[in-house]
């Protein structure tokens, strides 16, 4: 496996996390159109996921490591927020499925890598993770109000969080493989997931509306994002790559502002704005520790 800079780990994250940020979105639609619950969802993303991986792992002549029983636990961590996410979503809405999940994310990601990998992210990455939740608490707020998040949604998203934090976490401490990681996580998921699918109806409404919906979440927000967000987590700490990912909670908060009519205060614009300035001092402050080396 090719070494993976800290400069190109933090571009690969910021392209996770933009296609992250669609994802919510398609999901969404998704409920409309597909006649899918959450769990549905999360099942045919994630084995539509592995497929995509497997396809383009073929075509580059790359190859997969035998698969190791570490990936049963990013596969159960992934199978748990996944799911919470989307379930927070049918609760909720877009906006604050993600900024709730988001927000918390990073929080349980930093006490994670501090108490298990002794990472620490130095002033500038302390005031920049203070930045982003003060972004996150601005965005969270208007949009819980706008949006009229419920408990339950908001229960459902911080279930995300500390499953996305323990698979951040547990991934960076077992680097060896990310693109087995990625799918054995994939398959590994959806076997969690086929039980409870078979039962909340696991069988799409098949119009083109679903399945390209289908296709793109397969491929962009899950093949894409995880497989560069695993690449990303052998070169960066899990903090700095939780953070940066937070650029998918203004992306999906302006998705969903724009396709589902989820309205945000000038406030919770001014939140977004803080938190993609404190993504970009992260993102600079990774480029220029590799410019170091």
């Amino acid at each position: 496996m090719t070494p993976v800079s800290a400069r190109r780990g933090a571009f690969y994250v910021s392209v996770a996390a933009t296609a992250w940020g669609t994802g919510g979105a398609a999901g969404s639609l998704l409920f409309q159109s597909g006649g899918l619950g959450p769990v549905g969802v999360s099942l045919w993303r994630y084995l539509l996921g592995a497929a995509f991986l497997l396809a383009l792992t073929r075509l580059t002549g790359g190859r997969l490591d035998r698969f190791s029983p570490r990936v049963v636990v990013v596969g159960l961590g992934m199978a748990v927020y996944q799911t919470a996410y989307f379930a927070s979503i049918a609760e909720s809405g877009v906006a604050v499925a993600t900024v709730v999940t988001m927000g918390a994310t990073p929080v349980l990601t930093a006490l994670g890598g501090r108490i298990l990998l002794r990472e620490r992210l130095g002033r500038v990455g302390l005031t920049a993770l203070a930045a982003a939740l003060a972004g996150l608490a601005l965005l969270t707020g208007e949009a819980a109000v706008e949006g009229g998040g419920g408990l339950a949604g908001i229960a459902f998203a911080l279930l995300s969080a500390a499953g996305y934090a323990g698979v951040t976490v547990f991934s960076r401490r077992h680097q060896d493989d990310p693109q087995g990681t990625a799918v054995g996580g994939f398959l590994v998921g959806a076997i969690c997931l086929m039980p409870f699918a078979l039962a909340e109806g696991v069988l799409p409404e098949l119009n083109l509306p679903s399945v390209a919906l289908l296709l793109y979440l397969g491929a962009v927000p899950t093949a894409l994002a995880y497989g560069l967000f695993f690449r990303a987590l052998t070169a960066l700490d899990a903090t700095t790559v939780s953070v940066i990912s937070l650029v998918e909670a203004a992306g999906a908060a302006v998705l969903g502002v724009v396709l589902f009519g989820e309205r945000l205060s000038p406030l919770a614009w001014g939140g977004c704005a803080l938190l993609s300035a404190a993504v970009v001092v992260l993102t600079a402050r990774a480029g220029s520790t590799a410019g170091q080396a």
